[in-house]
């Protein structure tokens, strides 16, 4: 029942993702998942809804054992906390450097292909189509219940994770920064004296 609610939350926002938006840049700072992990990194996913793809950036060091998978899992109860199943890719990302401490790696993956997901993750928050899919993981970044996880031979459930949030484009910090100078400027301007 759960599941099914969260699937259904999951799909309303979902929606409210416009077919035409421009790529969203996601970063993640990765850190250890349970106690006695050592390891850290940071990752950075750009997703192109309209060219379907999900570019993934990864660097990590000091993991206490060496990589045996890693991967995006999707998508927990509450934002920023929670654990819950895989849903980027089955198995782990290809070509991932396996037998490592520290290491980095960087793929492109086509986010209309059935292959980039697991089945679960389809059926359970893609409505079983590969647009729903995309569209779940999507909105889930976006809300803060995704996370990419690096397992190693020490942690095999997972030593470092983070959970993606949204880098926001050069241009709006820009104009956020212009508006705060400006609200400075107007405060000083009449302030009391």
């Amino acid at each position: 029942m759960r599941l099914a609610l969260m699937a259904a939350s999951l799909s309303l926002l979902a929606a409210t993702v416009p077919a035409n938006a421009a790529p969203i840049t996601f970063g993640a700072t990765l850190g250890p998942e349970v106690p006695g992990a050592t390891g850290s990194g940071t990752a950075l996913v750009i997703v192109d809804p309209v060219a379907d793809t999900l570019f993934l950036d990864v660097s990590f060091s000091g993991l206490s054992g060496t990589t045996t998978v890693a991967h995006i899992h999707c998508c927990t109860l509450v934002p920023g906390a929670g654990t819950v199943g895989v849903a980027v890719t089955p198995g782990t990302f290809p070509g991932f450097p396996v037998g490592v401490t520290a290491g980095s790696y960087d793929n492109t993956f086509d986010t209309a292909d059935p292959a980039t997901y697991t089945a679960g993750f389809v059926t359970n928050f893609g409505g079983g189509t590969i647009e729903g899919a995309e569209s779940a993981l999507v909105a889930a970044m976006l809300a803060g219940t995704a996370y990419v996880n690096i397992h190693s031979t020490t942690f095999g459930g997972g030593e470092i994770r983070g959970f993606l949030a949204v880098i926001p484009e050069p241009a709006s910090l820009a104009l956020l920064a212009a508006g705060l100078a400006g609200l400075g400027f107007v405060r000083l301007r009449y302030a009391p004296r």
